[in-house]
């Protein structure tokens, strides 16, 4: 399901159609996995596959529901066992979920591609305790991190 989902976004990055196909078919395949198993811990499934569901998660923006879901999950499953999830993702679904409601995001993982092709960060909550927060959660500066998303030149434009 991940290679399917990042095959398909890189194709987008290309200049190719998106196929919002892809995400909804994983979605769906990711609640059935949550309904059997619970949360894909890093105990249960490997760091890579825990990883993984997170990114489904993290791209189901058609179900802001399911998102929320998921968060609560990885928000309780970290307090129980902190091995067992990557507080890192946390992080990015939190401020992918705040992001959707137009509200300012905490730790400046979201970002959009302006009308010149550039990575520009959504609002950001309180600058000034950013980096703060981003080692928190296991997160570089947040100047490195723009660093690294200015040199992803996409060929997709969104406004």
């Amino acid at each position: 399901m991940v290679e399917l989902d990042m095959k398909m976004r890189k194709r987008a990055d290309q200049g190719k159609a998106f196929d919002f196909s892809v995400d909804k078919k994983n979605t769906k395949e990711l609640k059935a996995i949550i309904q059997k198993y619970g949360w894909p811990t890093i105990d249960l499934v490997g760091k890579k596959a825990s990883w993984g569901a997170w990114l489904l998660a993290q791209h189901a923006d058609h179900d802001k529901k399911f998102q929320k879901k998921c968060l609560k999950l990885i928000e309780s499953v970290w307090k129980k066992n902190k091995a067992s999830v990557s507080r890192a993702n946390i992080a990015f679904l939190k401020d992918r979920i705040l992001v959707s409601q137009k509200k300012k995001q905490l730790f400046g993982t979201q970002f959009y591609i302006n009308k010149k092709g550039e990575m520009t960060p959504r609002p950001i909550h309180n600058l000034k305790t950013l980096d703060k927060r981003r080692k928190e959660f296991g997160l570089t500066p947040f100047k490195d991190y723009l660093d690294a998303a200015k040199r992803y030149k996409p060929k997709r434009v969104k406004g």
